[in-house]
């Protein structure tokens, strides 16, 4: 591989991991249910 080639692939495994852990910090912030609407058996 070309070092273009390698430089450009680490760039879009960092974006493409950098924007998996934004998602995942963004969803543990502000959750689609609010825990307290969960029942009792779902809680873990």
């Amino acid at each position: 591989m070309s070092t273009s080639a390698i430089i450009f692939m680490i760039i879009s495994m960092l974006l493409i991991w950098g924007g998996l852990l934004l998602a995942v910090l963004h969803l543990r912030k502000h959750p689609d249910i609010p825990m307290s609407q969960l029942p009792d058996d779902q809680i873990y």
